[in-house]
């Protein structure tokens, strides 16, 4: 077992090889799931949308529970179960009142190892993504994200949509779904989380009794790194009485010790404060956009860096360039001491905001666990927060400069 911080986490790994991350809350509320490594990007040519396909029909069935069974284990005594995939992962787990370890254990333990896909159960679920697809396609604020992405990481199964086209979801069937399940869900790939009341003892125990049931490898998959592609500036028209643009820049092999740099330029320039430096220059002084934010998404192997915004389409030019000056800035001069500090503290609370709950401290600590992160104390992040220089600042605005962004935009 090991033992990290003021907060302690421990970690066992089972027999079958499974990583046991365990974090204790005081409260009346538990959460615990299992967080897979196996995402979208695994997925092969006509399997699009398999990996989302999978997280929603795990829940229809099991070789020792119907559909109705599974949904009324944890929601009778006031629990939830959910799900969610990302490119990378996937996460299946229960919030419940304290107390109800043993039950969602053996639940989640019965989902990743016996789940069945009922043919009829899967037609239903079929037509329920379908209709999210659709919904998200009416959606351009969020499609011309995939669209970026699908450019930015060209050739490579990290650039297609998470949920998959309405052709290819129409052909996943059982044997797709078992095959998925057969592939990603072991052990080896994988990490079982709890945080709440409950002792360790307890936790580990149950881990033992319930989850050493998983299989303790499956086939061999190895991710592709996405090449390199050349900076692009497109735009589509979808007759859209708004503009919305993707500006973003690749960040391959960015070494770990950035990370929170990033994070703290991103948060400068587009975070969710309405003080961040694209929302006052875009929005407060001009009032070009109704909204425009910069996030980060990170992978195994690459990084994203990207800004999104929308207006009027007569604006969307001085838009980009009023983007890449914010930029500019940022690499062309150091922020003052009172400037960083003022933008440390902001940060560092609303780090501390987002982990409030169970449920958001829980997942955060599978996340970390599978992705062999360390689950960082408060005190802990605010002392590497606090680290930060204001050359450094300067330092990664340049990697984004240097690397020349590229952009969408719909309208």
């Amino acid at each position: 077992m090991a033992r990290t911080g003021e907060h302690i986490i421990l970690t066992d790994v089972l027999d079958n090889g499974l990583t046991v991350a365990y974090r204790r809350a005081a409260g009346e509320v538990e959460c615990c799931g299992v967080s897979i490594m196996a995402g979208s990007r695994d997925e092969c040519d006509g399997e699009h949308g398999l990996a989302h396909f999978v997280e929603h029909t795990i829940f229809k069935g099991t070789r020792r529970r119907r559909s109705h069974h599974v949904i009324n284990r944890m929601e009778t005594v006031g629990g939830e179960l959910n799900a969610y995939t990302t490119k990378e992962e996937t996460f299946v787990y229960t919030l419940a009142p304290a107390h109800n370890t043993a039950r969602a254990i053996e639940l989640i333990a019965d989902l990743v190892v016996n789940c069945s896909f009922p043919a009829a159960e899967l037609e239903k679920e079929r037509e329920v993504v379908a209709d999210e697809i659709s919904s998200y396609l009416d959606t351009p604020d969020a499609a011309v994200y995939d669209d970026f992405e699908d450019k930015i990481f060209a050739g490579s199964s990290l650039g297609h949509n998470i949920l998959g086209t309405r052709k290819t979801v129409a052909r996943l069937g059982r044997e797709d779904c078992r095959r998925w399940v057969d592939r990603f869900y072991h052990a080896g790939r994988m990490v079982f989380f709890y945080t709440g009341p409950a002792s360790d003892s307890r936790v580990f125990s149950l881990a033992r009794k319930y989850l050493g049931i998983i299989p303790s490898a499956g086939e061999a998959c190895a991710r592709c790194a996405p090449v390199k592609v050349d900076r692009f500036e497109l735009a589509r028209s979808i007759r859209s009485h708004q503009a919305h643009t993707v500006m973003g820049v690749r960040l391959d092999g960015l070494d770990r010790c950035y990370n929170d740099s990033l994070a703290l330029l991103n948060n400068i320039l587009g975070g969710p404060g309405m003080n961040s430096r694209l929302n006052v220059s875009l929005r407060e002084n001009r009032g070009l956009v109704y909204t425009v934010d910069s996030s980060i998404s990170r992978y195994c192997d690459t990084a994203l860096w990207t800004v999104y915004f929308g207006c009027d389409d007569e604006h969307s030019s001085l838009c980009r360039s009023l983007v890449a000056d914010e930029l500019s800035r940022m690499a062309g001069e150091q922020l003052s001491p009172r400037a960083l500090n003022m933008s440390k503290r902001q940060l560092l609370g609303q780090l501390i905001l987002s982990r409030a709950g169970v449920e958001n401290t829980a997942l955060a600590l599978g996340r970390s666990t599978l992705r062999g992160d360390v689950y960082r104390s408060p005190a802990q992040l605010e002392q590497d927060i606090n680290s930060i220089t204001s050359g450094r600042l300067v330092e990664v605005a340049r990697l984004l400069v240097d690397a020349g962004m590229s952009s969408l935009t719909f309208h």
